[in-house]
């Protein structure tokens, strides 16, 4: 008799595409809701929309401050 194994639909998420709300990703940049639409906006932050929610991954955080450290780095 062979025993049945649903496979997963869906993998869990690493920590590296674990996705951050806005109010998390404000109190990890110390800055305000105001600041961090702005980067969103402007396109400085990744971000995905899912339904009427902003979701950023943890790795368009880190890139980000790696591009803000290499900009502060050049001048």
């Amino acid at each position: 008799m062979t025993s049945y194994q649903p496979t997963a639909p869906h993998q869990a998420l690493s920590a590296s595409q674990e996705l951050l709300t806005v109010p998390q990703v404000m109190a990890r940049l110390q800055l305000g809701r105001s600041a961090v639409y702005d980067l969103l906006r402007t396109q400085q932050l990744a971000s995905i929309t899912l339904g009427r929610a902003r979701r950023i991954p943890t790795h368009a955080l880190t890139d980000f401050i790696r591009t803000r450290l290499d900009q502060e780095a050049a001048a």
